[in-house]
């Protein structure tokens, strides 16, 4: 008969539903035995490690304006504004949209002097999409440690090659900016943009009217390579060049 190709001629194979009823049975019962795997979300909450990738954080005093979490921002959600600090002084911090924050974390890994960091809040429903924005003031998170303070590190090709694969280094100490000479016209606009007073414009001479050349000198030790001298110079005297 037809039917008798369809179903098994073996009666004890007709007994495969019972084995998802046993699986389910014995899930149900080390659920009564053991705890829960369910919490009464809002009111138990998950525990989240430190360096948990939610709303960026920024240290306020600690930041400098360089501006170097925008660039690293694969979403565009941050931008620099005006804002005031304690002494009244108008200085130039981060601002960050979360509607459009991808909590990708590069922001904090980036910055160069941890003054932004990752946080372990992530509840940031709101019900307009202006409240969503976060002024630099409002970025501030009061249970920061140094757990949330992530930075990324890199191994150089050359000390790879030289037997030495172990050593770290943190991205904005491999490159510093150089000056071509023959392009600077002396405008002191790198000096006025550095974020850190990390360039200082010295004198080399005269030119031909008998005014001074002026050209800028930077110091390594405090250059953290934002690269705002780089794009501001009018004559692009300046590049970067890798010194590791």
């Amino acid at each position: 008969m037809p039917f008798m190709k369809v179903y098994p001629k073996n009666p004890a194979r007709s007994l495969w539903v019972m084995k998802p009823l046993v699986k389910m049975f014995r899930f149900l019962g080390k659920t009564i035995v053991h705890r829960p795997v369910c919490i009464l979300y809002p009111y138990e909450k998950m525990w989240v490690p430190d360096n948990y990738r939610g709303r960026p954080g920024l240290d306020f005093n600690m930041c400098v304006g360089c501006g170097m979490c925008v660039r690293m921002c694969p979403t565009s959600a941050i931008v620099l504004v005006d804002a005031p600090d304690d002494n009244g002084n108008i200085v130039k911090r981060p601002q960050i949209n979360m509607g459009r924050c991808a909590f990708c974390g590069y922001c904090a890994e980036y910055c160069p002097i941890d003054a932004m960091t990752v946080t372990p809040e992530f509840e940031l429903a709101e019900y307009t999409r202006e409240d969503l924005i976060y002024g630099p003031r409002r970025l501030a998170y009061k249970g920061t440690n140094d757990m949330m303070k992530i930075q990324i590190e890199e191994t150089l090709i050359s000390d790879i090659k030289n037997g030495n694969p172990e050593r770290r280094v943190k991205p904005f100490m491999i490159d510093r900016p150089e000056l071509e000479s023959a392009k600077c016209i002396s405008c002191k606009k790198c000096e006025k943009v550095c974020p850190v007073s990390a360039i200082k414009m010295v004198e080399h001479g005269v030119n031909a009217k008998g005014r001074p050349i002026l050209w800028p000198e930077i110091d390594d030790s405090k250059c953290i390579c934002c690269e705002n001298c780089v794009d501001e110079c009018p004559k692009s005297a300046l590049h970067i060049k890798e010194v590791l």
